[in-house]
């Protein structure tokens, strides 16, 4: 069916986003013509307001409306420790649990040859200069448990064990294949305490 130019943008927009198809494209579009003006018009704000009012931490790589970030800048954090995850919706879940006291850092991606993503290509560069200028112990890398985040979680231990720094994994209670920011607090807390060196 050749729908009118208007729906057919809003269509392929839609289809931008991960996991949503045609079909999906459609019935989300069509749902958004039968909005309110103002509800349409909160939501476009709402989008606008993300790229606009956000941005990355220098420090860690998080998401932040200020630079540093809050967790960055709170003199409580234990500034020995840094816990590496892929990206910033990870940090988001690993502070559900609060439990964990120390810094993060955002690499923004995972090593994956396949998909020409590289160590240049990711947070790598910053994290050795923290790891360089800050007094850090121990360096709890929380990739996922993908073939890419064992692989990134390897190289990582490769460049930073040499410097004297501990560096340990999360506990498998995370099954392989799955994503931190699924799982649910006690799942992670477990994997945090439970953690071990690579």
């Amino acid at each position: 069916m050749h729908y009118p130019e208007p729906i057919a943008k809003l269509i392929d927009s839609y289809m931008k986003l991960p996991g949503i198809g045609q079909k999906t494209a459609t019935r989300l579009a069509f749902y958004t013509i039968d909005m309110k003006d103002e509800t349409v018009n909160e939501f476009a704000k709402s989008l606008l307001s993300v790229k606009r009012d956000l941005h990355f931490c220098s420090i860690c790589g998080n998401i932040t409306e200020e630079d540093p970030c809050e967790i960055c800048k709170d003199p409580s954090r234990d500034k020995e420790v840094i816990l590496v995850v892929e990206e910033p919706k990870d940090v988001m879940a690993l502070e559900k649990m609060r439990e964990y006291h120390g810094l993060y850092h955002v690499l923004c991606g995972v090593l994956s040859p396949m998909e020409g993503t590289g160590p240049e290509d990711i947070n790598i560069s910053s994290l050795l200069e923290r790891l360089h200028d800050e007094q850090v112990k121990e360096v709890i890398v929380a990739t996922n448990a993908t073939t890419e985040g064992e692989a990134t979680a390897m190289y990582l231990s490769r460049l930073i064990k040499p410097a004297g720094i501990k560096v340990t994994r999360l506990a498998h209670g995370l099954s392989v294949g799955s994503d931190i920011e699924y799982a649910d607090e006690v799942t992670l807390l477990k994997a945090v305490e439970g953690r071990r060196e690579i």
